[in-house]
């Protein structure tokens, strides 16, 4: 089976394409290593250095005929979204849409879609919040994702194009971009080296900061492996269930790493969920997946990573 990967050079695709490797899989990359980086790309996969809106990509989807298209690429910053919407339309929409149309047009089976269970549900009154739920986006970044998933089952319902949505919680793990809300572990662990303050952003109501859930990039890995089998035409939240706040978590990247160093109070930005904890019982039952990380033994491997590179 041969699997294309949308921004399969980045933190996150990296990782699956790793997997999907390991499992003996063929694997095509897209990425216009805007955010990526070469040195995440394994060398069994084939590469392409291509932005997903871009007319050329016809002509890789006509040459190397993937079965299913893992699609990772994306504008993944909120608070991008708010200062730019057109911009994260044109890539988490626009260019979402030429990637299922090429999909349709050269008889590909199915997507995994990744979309944000951190940010797509809002300021939810379930909590924690079951795919159930009906979506509350708060951002244009949420918005976009959740345009993404409505297209999805208009191209299934039209074409016949199968796919599973994932929608994960605050993913953290090695490799992991120091930049912007989504990269917060790396940011922390990036300053804390270079013996820096870091910024904790909280509404004032709330001082230790925003409770989100965070989820280790191994065990996002292995949904990704359950997918091409399994949760066709279906919605899975990919969390921990257990909430964590900002300050919980500087705290415990500072003790493992031994380092105190206290963090700058600062405003929450635009966009800036108070709370955002995702309800994972679903993906229990239908895929038998659960988290084997607790968020300690996550960050120890993370930082252990950041730690050899820097």
């Amino acid at each position: 089976m041969k699997i294309l990967i949308t921004g399969g050079a980045g933190f996150i695709a990296s990782h699956v394409v790793d997997a999907y490797i390991d499992q003996g899989y063929q694997v095509v990359i897209v990425d216009n290593l805007s955010t990526g980086c070469r040195e995440n790309l394994n060398p069994k996969a084939r590469f392409y250095e291509l932005d997903i809106r871009s007319d050329q990509l016809k002509k890789i989807f006509e040459k190397e005929k993937p079965d299913i298209v893992n699609h990772h690429a994306a504008q993944i910053s909120v608070p991008v979204s708010v200062k730019k919407p057109r911009f994260d339309t044109d890539v988490n929409v626009t260019g979402f849409i030429n990637l299922m149309e090429n999909s349709v047009k050269y008889s590909v089976k199915k997507i995994i879609f990744i979309s944000s269970g951190g940010a797509i549900y809002g300021e939810a009154e379930e909590y924690p919040t079951s795919e159930n739920y009906h979506p509350q986006p708060l951002s244009p970044y949420a918005i976009n994702k959740l345009a993404g998933e409505k297209y999805l089952f208009y191209f299934k319902k039209q074409f016949g194009l199968d796919y599973t949505i994932l929608r994960y919680a605050n993913v953290y793990g090695p490799r992991q971009i120091p930049h912007g809300e989504a990269g917060v572990v790396s940011i922390f662990i990036m300053n804390l080296l270079a013996r820096k303050r870091s910024y904790l952003y909280s509404y004032n109501s709330e001082p230790d900061g925003m409770i989100r859930d965070y989820v280790y990039v191994k065990d996002v890995v292995k949904v990704n492996l359950l997918s091409l089998e399994k949760g066709n035409g279906d919605i899975f939240n990919v969390g921990t269930q257990i909430e964590t706040t900002t300050g919980k978590l500087y705290r415990k990247i500072a003790e493992i790493m031994n380092v105190n160093i206290e963090p700058v109070k600062a405003d929450a930005r635009p966009g800036d969920l108070h709370r955002s904890l995702l309800n994972i019982e679903k993906i229990r039952e239908n895929l038998n997946w659960k988290p084997d990380y607790d968020l300690e033994a996550g960050l120890k491997q993370t930082y252990q990573f950041f730690k050899e590179k820097f």
